[in-house]
């Protein structure tokens, strides 16, 4: 397998942990929320109940507040187009595609480093996120030296079977799990609406009667409906099998390519289908913050 440079790691290693605590933060606060909707029902009459109360609802507004100032999920979008930047520089060098291509006559070495630099550059807003990791590992692996000297057959052989089958299979197991969680959590929401509705029609049949309470259905089905948003399972699972589909096109254009050229210019194809979804998730970030 292809062993990426230092910087890869460190970008993956700081979208990984931040969407962790960005995720935590979210169940977190949806969990305070709930608790606070069914301590609002005043199932006891004493001060310290109150007391209670009042802490669990200053303690989400406090998580609220720390995630808006903090943004976790911004630093999640940018350090993984970051990895994804890095990982596809280090498939066209490694393959010799443009502009690391014999053809230009150029030091690919040389015009590796400064696109690395150029990159690491641009995102020097995530200097604090990459403070903790441990930068001692090369940013030109000898293993990607030694691949991009293969012959062509080779290159496209590797390719074939490291990048685009790896690929290709990771994007339809998301696009089924992300199809299959947006049901999950579609049916949990309508069983919360469902149990809220059929408790208001018992108030209408019967309306003396003592109901069960709706608040806590509500806030829980509110929270399902906000964490379904964040996730954006259907629109994951749509964007996930469309790539799906677009590289098994790049597929036949690697397999047809016989010259450096054409195989030049179909891992550019296939490496602009990979990284697409990851730039326009870092452009709604942008846009969002």
């Amino acid at each position: 397998m292809m062993k990426y440079p230092a910087l890869f790691k460190i970008a993956d290693n700081a979208s990984n942990n931040s969407q962790r605590r960005f995720l935590r933060l979210i169940r977190f606060e949806y969990l305070l929320l709930l608790v606070a909707s069914i301590l609002s029902l005043g199932l006891l009459e004493t001060r310290w109940y109150y007391v209670a109360y009042a802490v669990v609802f200053g303690a989400s507004m406090s998580v609220m507040s720390f995630r808006s100032m903090k943004k976790p999920e911004k630093t999640w979008y940018q350090a993984r187009a970051l990895a994804e930047s890095v990982k596809t520089l280090t498939w066209r060098f490694a393959m010799r595609a443009e502009p690391f291509d014999d053809d230009r006559g150029v030091d690919a070495r040389r015009d590796f480093r400064n696109l690395l630099n150029e990159v690491l550059k641009s995102n020097e807003v995530l200097s604090e996120a990459f403070s903790d990791e441990d930068p001692a590992d090369e940013q030109l692996p000898g293993e990607v030296q030694t691949i991009r000297e293969f012959s062509l057959d080779q290159r496209r052989d590797y390719y074939l079977k490291n990048r685009i089958a790896d690929q290709r299979a990771w994007y339809v197991l998301k696009a089924k799990a992300n199809k299959r969680s947006a049901s999950i959590w579609f049916w949990i929401s309508f069983a919360a609406y469902a149990a809220g509705f059929a408790f208001i029609v018992t108030r209408i049949v019967d309306p003396v009667a003592v109901g069960w309470p709706t608040e806590p259905l509500i806030v829980f089905a509110s929270a399902v409906i906000g964490w379904t948003q964040i996730k954006k399972f259907n629109e994951l699972a749509a964007a996930y099998s469309l790539t799906a589909q677009e590289i098994g096109l790049t597929e036949i254009l690697i397999t047809d390519a016989k010259t450096n050229k054409s195989f030049s210019s179909a891992v550019n194809e296939a490496e602009l289908a990979f990284s697409r979804e990851h730039t326009q998730w870092a452009a709604r970030q942008h846009q969002g913050g």
